[in-house]
């Protein structure tokens, strides 16, 4: 009995492979949930973030609206340059945590995007802000979120929340999300991949491309390091290769914009 069920599970995992197949646009290969799954799965969680201003106090754009300008304007240097998959299909929406201590940004599945005040005061210039939000972006977009969170916590589980069955385990991945739990530590390649996007996107902005290894050098001296960082590969390994990818596209440097960062951070409360 126990061989009969075993062989069932996986005739059921095959025939999952076979209906959803394999994303053309974002070249991830397969992924147990569809372009839509992933948009619901955000807006649930979306909606369940918004509904919990204990743990997640959200800036309200009503009272700081230039706050809102900034970040979108970020938003939208990346989303123009067309590079970005599902760039008109993902709503791509950006909010501001109010938490000074957290040095932490995460996109959702579907492209919901989320920045703690810790991490946008803790930077120095806005293309390092460009860099994070790129790589952040870039994991939506090549659907390595929905992936991720499929190996930690179970494609029937996951399945279940997008059917709208079991809203309760949202809370617990929105804590994990906004932690950087170790449980939802991207892989090496899906970590190097994203890092590769977001200085190809940079790179056909204003921005000097290499932002997010500004980051991540800026990051090498927190102390104590974040939670999220002890998950990831190594910062310098990473750096290097950001180089290298910057090299590859031709080398230019960029604008780094301290003042637009500066003039951001001073709109924050």
């Amino acid at each position: 009995m126990k061989i009969l069920r075993n062989v069932s599970a996986g005739l059921f995992l095959v025939s999952i492979l076979i209906i959803t197949g394999c994303s053309k646009e974002d070249g991830t290969g397969f992924n147990l949930f569809t372009v839509d799954d992933d948009i619901a799965f955000g807006q649930q969680l979306r909606d369940t973030i918004a509904s919990d201003p204990a743990n997640y106090p959200l800036l309200k754009e009503s009272q700081y609206p230039q706050a809102y300008q900034h970040i979108r304007r970020v938003r939208d240097s990346i989303l123009n340059t067309g590079l970005v998959a599902y760039d008109d299909v993902f709503e791509w929406e950006v909010y501001i945590i109010h938490d000074d201590e957290v040095l932490n940004a995460f996109c959702s599945p579907g492209g919901y995007i989320y920045f703690y005040t810790g991490i946008i005061k803790f930077l120095d210039n806005e293309a390092q802000l460009a860099g994070v939000m790129g790589h952040e972006m870039a994991h939506a977009a090549r659907r390595h979120s929905t992936k991720q969170l499929t190996k930690a916590y179970g494609i029937s589980l996951l399945l279940s929340i997008v059917l709208g069955n079991n809203t309760n385990m949202l809370v617990q991945i929105a804590a994990d999300l906004a932690s950087g739990a170790a449980i939802l530590a991207f892989s090496r390649d899906d970590e190097y991949e994203s890092d590769e996007s977001s200085v190809q996107y940079l790179y056909q902005t204003s921005y000097d491309a290499r932002g997010v290894a500004g980051f991540f050098e800026k990051m090498g001296d927190a102390s104590p390091v974040p939670v999220f960082m002890s998950t990831h590969p190594s910062p310098e390994n990473r750096i290097e290769k950001i180089n290298e990818e910057w090299l590859s596209l031709g080398g230019e440097p960029g604008n780094t914009y301290e003042s637009s960062l500066q003039d951001f951070k001073n709109s924050l409360p």
